[in-house]
């Protein structure tokens, strides 16, 4: 049996991740996975279900389910969010993260 070999993945990363475009596009992407998990986690903080928070911020279980799974087109407002956190108890703060070498 011959062993496969792999390539690491940071290295590829890195490479296409310098194109402007492409780095825009990650970034908006990991901006939603991490909006839906902030959400999920300060719900279940919470001890709320998907339709008890969507009724205590007057929307639906559906917009609830499809923020939480990450891949909804649409990014949340922060009017949404902010309703979320104080729902669920909590404060909505918003940041940038800067690298070392800007």
């Amino acid at each position: 049996m011959k062993k496969t070999s792999y390539k690491l993945a940071k290295p590829f990363f890195q490479k296409i991740l310098k194109d402007k475009d492409i780095r825009i596009q990650f970034e908006e992407e990991k901006s939603k996975t991490e909006i839906a998990y902030a959400v999920k986690s300060a719900r279940l903080k919470a001890d709320l279900t998907q339709a008890k928070l969507a009724k205590l911020i007057g929307t639906t279980q559906s917009v609830i389910a499809r923020l939480e799974s990450g891949i909804d087109k649409r990014t949340p407002s922060i009017p949404l969010l902010a309703r979320i956190a104080s729902a669920c108890g909590a404060s909505f703060e918003f940041g940038f993260s800067f690298s070392k070498a800007a």
